[in-house]
């Protein structure tokens, strides 16, 4: 093969490569704030966020700064007192439970926290959001005997959004930088940069026919009436 030929194949290559798009970078997240990384993400996320005396009141936060205290008590094998502290930090927290045994990494961030379930085994990586209701649990019960613990739950990785009402269920991975859609639940692993959303409501009965219905239904209450 000739120079020419070889400076010309690898001109073609080139040109391929930057023609081929390439998969998004996530950017590292940015401070905002001189506050530690578990209130700076609040005003990151939180449009809602205007001052640090209402993000002190934020459910989420409690949540996450009672779990990291009874994470570390788990770690240090002492028992009853991490699950002493989560139970406090689910009433205190209107229904945050979050296993003192979870592994959750830093800037999580709860939106409008109510009914979150997180489970013993979950792993959960940095910059993870989640709305209310999302449950992080198992497809069944398993009862360990040996030292160690049997993988049940998820493992969430870096820069995931879990939307209201998603369930993530049992040992699957959601890989980094995806999206899970309100309402979904999800049984099997999905791969980095996934979007995965429900099955959206359907318009079962139109303006009229529901105009038709209220007529209806007043007649009906009219024949009852003394």
């Amino acid at each position: 093969m000739r120079a020419t030929d070889v400076e010309e194949a690898e001109l073609i290559a080139r040109q391929a490569m930057q023609a081929t798009p390439q998969p998004p970078t996530t950017a590292p997240p940015r401070k905002r704030t001189r506050w530690p990384d578990d209130i700076d993400v609040i005003f990151e996320k939180d449009p809602a966020a205007c001052n640090i005396l209402e993000v002190l009141l934020y459910q989420g936060l409690h949540a996450i700064l009672l779990h990291r205290m009874a994470h570390a008590l788990y770690r240090a094998r002492i028992p009853v007192l991490p699950r002493l502290i989560s139970q406090v930090a689910r009433i205190v927290t209107a229904g945050i439970e979050i296993h003192p045994g979870a592994q959750i990494g830093k800037r999580f961030f709860i939106d409008h926290g109510t009914g979150v379930v997180i489970g013993e085994t979950a792993e959960i990586g940095d910059n993870v959001m989640l709305y209310h209701q999302v449950t992080l649990g198992a497809t069944g019960w398993w009862k360990h005997r040996g030292d160690g613990r049997v993988k049940r739950h998820p493992t969430v990785e870096d820069n995931v959004t879990i939307g209201v009402g998603a369930s993530v269920l049992g040992p699957l991975t959601v890989g980094h930088d995806s999206k899970i859609g309100a309402m979904a639940l999800v049984l099997e692993s999905l791969p980095p940069h996934s979007v995965v959303m429900a099955q959206p409501a359907k318009l079962q009965v139109s303006h009229h026919a529901a105009k038709d219905l209220t007529a209806q239904w007043e007649d009906d209450t009219a024949d009852y009436q003394i």
